[in-house]
This record gives structure tokens, C-alpha cells and sequence, in this order.
């Protein structure tokens, strides 16, 4: 039976214990709901003590309650606030790198007691109250806080937020955009640069809205005051703010939510409007290609080199904490240089900068570089990207990481490691992760611009007009205005030496998924036979071959980026069809090839439109005889010229795609269906091609269902590609068709008129149509 109740001011001991077990649920229960105590210090403290006991707080909410008093406006104990800061920061650095060292695994907040303590009992937001009371207090009334007690708060913040599950601590930060935009104003502090900034990158990862770089304050003069440590490092945080927040599945989204989104969405997004932001930025990109083409001092003897800079990454995986060693030591040598003394201090600074072997710091280079070059691709592939283009052949980007290509970016084969698509986010190794990264930067970069040719030496050039010449066919203009003062220089030009590390792979290597799309994307584009010459003269064709054919590639990512490579290395280039089937001189291999092909045509539908289109392109020019004795000779144009095997993939490729299930990577199978059937209009076969879709239908027993989904599939094509904002030179440059011809084919497929013989309607039976079907994105 409890207690009777005694009188308020002496309660009993039964009374006492009962207050002491609930003061954890009154606290949660009043920062909740805002009714009973919120905060520490409204604990009496003899209960605080009493509970300590028993539930073995190890003294942090008392330590807790003394900051918070210390800290007060009226109070002038600052000092003794960073005095108490040091009795609880080795608790909770303590719980912090258990948390590190196990991965998280099974984090929970019973494995992290002194952390979550601290949390309760108001301890975070303590530390940002202190933080930023010097920004809220009247001008004469600041108090000058010191650098160190501004990093002991800063470090105690960050240890909290990893081992409280993000939903807390971080998350609750992350709401704060006062307290976000503030932490950027402590960069400007050398001192305090490390802790703030590997703060802020943890918090915008779980901040649901993404900040407006216009927002921080004086935020081109805070960029200027970095140096190029500090601004590599700031790339970490730029990156969340650039990036559209969705990019990590983009090419898994269908097209159907995109376009939903984007008419909810006026305007720019703000990863946009940051964009546009940093390139106002006085001289900022001209610091990155800086950063991006720095060179490093060369180490000598390779194995124990690579052993020992394999060795150092397995221990240092975070680039702050790498950061904070360099740094360090970099500190202590300008210390010992500016003393003449040789005390204790200038021997253990020597000491320490002998620890730090020549890997480690290369190991340091090539992790700035892969966040310098994560932003620069990300700000070619947005809206400012023909500016962002002339800034950096202005600054001589391409030929900066050129001459970096042997010594700091290929110098060596990586195999352990997985593949990643394109849109997916690395967590690799440096080293691995600099090669994507400059891959990425690659395809980017030549992607549709003739910028490209910059990839290119002078006497590369000469060679491309060499080619067009003997051809007799002009040269294509951007390589006439290419200004050779930007281009690269040396023996090899960047693409040639790309194409040498291309052959070289093994096999297994997931690396050639990212190799093949850098190549392809410098031929995307207006179709140019200097350009594939160029790339066959070096044996690009047979070596993609071998690798579809011979080593019987099993991965779908790297097969796909062939398929596509190839598509653009043989399209209207008769040479090319020669040169494969010399290669392709069996039966064998021709069905390997074909068996390859089957397997997924989402993936190979790019070739098989090239080879449609090249066909097409062949067989209207004049020279029938000279035409008909090449399709004759080469296995795959004999195999696409018959009518059962072009109807065969058009059949698959409408089958194998719905208006639901359209995403960026597959909507090109809807694309190359209709490259087969404007061809078949031109020839006056489009009746012929829609009737036997209609006895396609009939015989597989499900009448209607091809050509109703097919309507389906054009009705959206219209509503997607005749989008003002929907660029369409991508569909001429590939097709070499006119986007008039495109539009007018699908107005004359989708013609509601019965009795119009290029109607798909005029095809299904009345009984069956289901056309009028609203889209949905269910």
C-alpha cells in the first residue's frame, strides 16, 4: 500500500522514489506537449542525484543542468562551460566510435545510454542555444565565445546525431534552418571549419526541403575565404544542394509521375536555383578546374606503394577525418618552422609529418578531386550547361585532367568492386570512385556539344580532317572551330587514352559499363564518319565484339552500354557493317550475337533501330548493285532486310512496354517501334505492317491487345514530346528524320477516322477497342 501523503514540503521517501522513476516520462511528457517540465534544469537536483544511482546516468543530466545554468545570457561562466563540456564529451565520443567501428549495426539507443541521455534531458538543445546566442544578443551584450568551445560543441553535436537514430536528433536539426543557415557562418573559422562542415553534411542528408544557397549569408565571400582544402571539402556539401533529390532511381521513375510532377512544380527546382547560385559565384568554377587538374607529387616503387595506400584506406574511410590528420600536421609544421628551438614540440611535429607516408596523401588528393568532379558533372547536365561548357574549356579542364590520366586517375586496375548503374550513388573507394567520377565528367562533358573535340590532341584533329577529306565529304564544322589553344596536349588526346585503358579492362570489370558511355556519348549527336573512322581505326568495333561475343558478357548494365555504343559506331557506315561481318564469320557466333540481342531488347533496341535506319539509308542510295552486294555479304543487314524479322521486334517492343511502365531508360523501345513503321510510310507499307499486328493478335488469341495498348502508347508520346519544354533534336540527330515526320506519322496512327487505312483503329474490331482509357499512374 503507498504512502499517505505528507505534507507538500517534507514529502516521504516512498513519495521521493516515485518522483525520481517518473521524471524520464514527465520530461518526454512535457517536450511533447509543452505542459510539465521541459528542460533539466526545472529537476530539482537532489532527485536528478537520486535517480543517477539507479539507472546509472554516469552524473550527465547534473552535468547537464550546470551547462545549462553556466550558459545563461546574465551569467558570465563560459568558461566553465567548456570545462564541463570535457567531462561529457569522452562519454559520448566513447558510444560515437563504437558506433563507427560496428557500422551501425543493430544501432539502438540502449547500445548508446550516455548519448540518449544527454538527448532527454535537453543536452542538444542546449549546445544549439549556446551556439547561437551570440547572434541573438544585443550588440553590446555579446559574449565572446572561444574557437575551442565552439568545436567541443560542434563535436558533441555530431557524436549525438550519429548515435541517436536519425528520426531525432538529426532530423530535429534539420527543421532548424536558423540553426542550418548559422553553422555555414562558422565555416569563415579555420579552427572550427572540419567539425562545422562534417556537421552540415549530415544534416542536409536527412533534411526533407533542400536549403537555398542564396540564403546563407555573404555566401560568395565565405567561398572566397576557403582555400582549396576547405573548398574541395565544401563540395561534400554542395552536392546535396545541387542534385535533384530524386536522381538516385531516375531512370527507375516513370515518365507518366515526371510529367505529373512537373505541372504541379512551376518554375526551377531549388537544386536549379542553387545551380545558378554558385555560378554567380566570382571565380568559383575557375577554383574547382584548379582543384579538379592538380597535380601531385609522384611516389616511387609501386607495389608497397599501392599495398600501403590500400592499407591506409581501410583505416581512413572519411574524407574529414583524413582532413583533420593532414591538417593537423600541416598545422604543426608551420608551428616548428617558426620557431628556431629544436624542444620537444618541433621533434614530435616532425615526428608526425613523417607518419603521414606520400599514399596518404595522394589518398587526400584523389578524394577532393572525386567531390570536385561529382559538381562539375552535376552542373554540366543542368539548365546553364552551355555556360558551365565554355567556363570549363576556358579553364582548360580536359587538358588539366589529361595529363592526370596516367599518373593520378588510371594508374592501376581495380577489380574488387561492384557494378553501379547510372543514376546510383558509389560509396567505393576513392579510387574507384574518382574513375566513375571522371567517367561520369566524360560523358557529360561530350554528351551532344562539340566541345567534345576538346577530348581530342592536334594531331588527332588533323586526323579527323584527314578522314573527311579522303571521304570527300566536309568536315563537320565544330572540328573546324575547335580553338586548338584548348585542346588536349601530349601523344594521346583524352579519348584516345580512354580507349586504351577500354582494352585493357578485364573482363569482369564493371568499369565498362562507365567506359562504353563516355565513347558513345562522344558520337551521340549528328551521325559523323570521321568520327566512327576514327574510333574503328583503333579497333573500337572488335573489341566491343569480343566482349558481347567471345567473353559472353552476363551483365545486363555493361551489355546495354555496348549494344548503345555500337548503335552509334556502325549507324549509316557501311565500312562498319563490313568490319563486323568480318569479324562475325560464323554461324556461331552470328547466334550468339542474335541470342544476345533476344535476351533483352530493352537494352538493344538502340542497335537494332541503328541497323533499321542504316538499312533504310543504304538501300535508297544510288548504287543499288554496289548496295544489294553488300546486305548480301553482311549477315545483319541480310537478317533485318526480311519483313518477318523487322515485325518480329516491333511485335516485342510494343508487348514489352506500357503507358504505366514507361520510364527514361525504356521509353527508347516505343521510340525505335515507330522508327520501324515511319520507314514502312515512306514505302507505302504501314497498312501492310499494321494488319499483321492485327493477325499477331489473332493468333496468340488476344485480339486487341497489341494495337489498344499501342494507342495507348502514342497517345502519350503526343502529350510527352510535344511538351513546349520537351527538347526533340535528340529524336532528328538519332533518327535522322525530321521531328515533322514523327509528329505526322503518330497524327496518322492515332486518326480517330475508321475508314483510314494508317489508322490503328481502322484495326481493331469494334468489340475490342479500349482506347479511351484515361491514363493513370497506378
Amino acid at each position: 500500500m503507498a504512502a499517505a501523503p505528507g505534507p507538500p514540503e517534507i514529502p516521504s521517501a516512498a513519495s521521493r522514489s516515485i518522483r525520481a522513476q517518473n521524471i524520464v516520462p514527465r520530461l518526454q511528457h512535457g517536450r511533447y506537449t509543452g505542459h510539465g517540465p521541459t528542460r533539466v534544469s526545472q529537476i530539482p537536483n537532489s532527485l536528478l542525484r537520486e535517480r543517477d544511482k539507479t539507472a546509472k546516468w554516469n552524473g550527465i543530466p547534473h552535468l547537464v543542468q550546470k551547462l545549462y545554468t553556466n550558459s545563461q545570457p546574465n551569467n558570465d561562466g563560459l568558461l566553465l562551460c567548456h570545462g564541463i563540456l570535457k567531462e561529457i564529451a569522452p562519454l559520448l565520443s566513447m558510444e560515437a566510435m563504437a558506433f563507427v567501428t560496428e557500422d551501425g549495426k543493430g544501432a539502438q539507443e540502449s547500445k548508446f545510454p550516455n548519448t540518449h541521455v544527454f538527448d532527454l534531458f535537453g543536452g542538444v538543445d542546449l549546445l544549439v542555444e549556446i551556439l547561437m546566442r551570440p547572434t541573438l544578443a544585443p550588440q553590446k551584450k555579446k559574449q565572446k565565445m572561444s574557437e575551442d568551445l565552439i568545436k567541443d560543441c560542434l563535436s558533441i553535436l555530431y557524436n549525438t546525431c550519429i548515435c541517436v537514430s536519425t528520426d531525432g536528433v538529426t532530423k530535429r536539426l534539420s527543421e532548424r534552418n536558423d540553426f542550418v543557415l548559422f553553422l555555414f557562418t562558422l565555416m569563415t573559422n579555420k579552427k572550427t571549419f572540419l567539425q562545422t562542415a562534417t556537421l552540415i553534411e549530415d544534416i542536409l542528408g536527412v533534411k526533407k526541403e533542400m536549403i537555398q544557397l542564396e540564403d546563407i549569408p555573404n555566401l560568395a565571400n565565405l567561398v572566397a575565404s576557403f582555400d582549396q582544402q576547405q573548398l574541395a571539402n565544401f563540395c561534400r556539401i554542395l552536392s546535396v544542394t545541387i542534385s535533384e533529390l530524386d536522381t538516385g532511381n531516375d531512370d527507375k521513375h516513370t515518365l507518366l509521375a515526371k510529367n505529373a510532377q512537373q505541372k504541379k512544380s512551376a518554375g526551377p527546382s531549388r537544386a536549379e536555383i542553387n545551380q545558378v547560385t554558385l555560378l554567380n559565384i566570382p571565380g568559383f568554377i575557375e577554383r574547382l578546374c584548379k582543384l579538379a587538374t592538380r597535380k601531385v607529387s609522384e611516389t616511387t616503387g609501386t607495389s608497397n606503394f599501392l599495398q600501403e595506400l590500400e592499407e591506409w584506406y581501410a583505416w581512413l574511410d572519411n574524407a574529414l577525418v583524413l582532413d583533420a590528420l593532414m591538417h593537423m600536421a600541416t598545422e604543426e609544421a608551420d608551428q616548428s618552422s617558426s620557431t628556431e628551438s629544436a624542444d620537444e614540440s618541433v621533434l614530435a611535429a616532425n615526428q608526425l609529418r613523417s607518419r603521414l607516408p606520400q599514399s596518404m596523401k595522394i589518398m587526400h588528393e584523389i578524394m577532393y578531386k572525386v567531390e570536385v568532379l561529382y559538381v562539375l558533372c552535376v552542373l554540366l547536365m543542368g539548365r546553364q550547361r552551355n555556360q558551365v561548357h565554355k567556363m570549363l574549356a576556358e579553364f582548360r579542364l580536359i587538358p588539366g585532367l589529361n595529363n592526370l590520366f596516367d599518373k593520378l586517375i588510371w594508374r592501376k586496375h581495380s577489380t574488387n568492386h561492384v557494378l553501379h548503374g547510372q543514376n546510383q550513388i558509389c560509396d567505393c573507394s576513392p579510387e574507384i570512385s574518382l574513375k566513375i567520377q571522371f567517367l561520369r565528367l566524360l560523358q557529360s562533358f561530350s554528351d551532344h556539344h562539340e566541345n567534345r573535340y576538346l577530348l581530342l590532341n592536334s594531331q588527332e584533329l588533323n586526323e579527323l580532317s584527314a578522314i573527311s577529306l579522303k571521304a570527300n565529304i566536309p568536315e563537320v564544322d565544330a572540328v573546324v572551330n575547335t580553338d586548338r589553344s584548348l585542346i588536349c596536349d601530349g601523344k594521346k588526346g583524352l579519348l584516345t587514352r580512354l580507349l586504351q585503358v577500354m582494352k585493357k579492362e578485364p573482363a569482369e570489370s564493371s568499369f565498362r559499363f562507365w567506359q562504353a558511355r563516355a565513347v558513345e556519348s562522344f558520337l551521340r549527336g549528328v551521325t559523323s564518319y570521321a568520327d566512327q573512322m576514327f574510333l574503328l581505326k583503333r579497333g573500337l568495333l572488335e573489341h566491343i565484339l569480343f566482349c558481347i561475343i567471345d567473353s559472353e558478357c552476363k551483365s545486363r548494365d555493361v551489355l546495354q552500354s555496348y549494344f548503345d555504343l555500337l548503335g552509334e559506331l556502325m549507324k549509316f557506315n557501311i565500312d562498319a557493317f563490313k568490319r563486323f561481318n568480318k569479324y562475325v564469320n560464323t554461324e556461331e557466333k552470328f547466334q550468339i550475337f542474335l541470342n544476345q540481342i533476344n535476351s533483352s531488347l530493352v537494352d538493344s533496341n538502340m542497335l537494332v533501330r541503328c541497323i533499321v535506319l542504316s538499312l533504310d539509308r543504304f538501300e535508297s542510295q544510288t548504287d543499288a548493285v554496289k548496295v544489294a552486294e553488300v546486305i548480301s555479304q553482311c549477315c545483319l543487314l541480310s537478317y533485318i532486310s526480311r519483313v518477318e524479322n523487322r515485325l518480329s521486334f516491333l511485335f516485342r517492343l510494343i508487348n514489352i512496354i506500357q503507358v504505366q511502365t514507361l520510364t527514361q531508360e525504356n521509353v527508347s523501345c516505343l521510340n525505335t517501334s515507330l522508327v520501324i513503321l515511319m520507314l514502312a510510310r515512306r514505302k507505302g507499307k504501314l497498312p501492310f505492317y499494321l494488319n499483321a499486328l492485327r493477325e499477331k493478335e489473332l493468333c496468340e488469341k488476344y485480339p486487341g491487345f497489341l494495337l489498344n495498348n499501342f494507342h495507348s502508347l502514342l497517345r502519350f508520346w503526343q502529350e510527352h514530346y510535344l511538351n513546349k519544354d520537351k527538347d526533340s533534336t535528340c529524336l532528328e540527330n538519332s533518327s535522322c528524320i525530321s521531328f515533322s515526320y514523327w509528329k505526322e506519322t503518330v497524327s496518322l496512327l492515332l486518326c480517330p477516322d475508321r475508314t483510314a487505312p494508317c489508322a490503328i483503329i481502322s484495326y481493331i474490331d469494334e468489340v475490342y477497342m479500349n482506347i479511351d482509357k484515361d491514363f493513370s499512374e497506378d
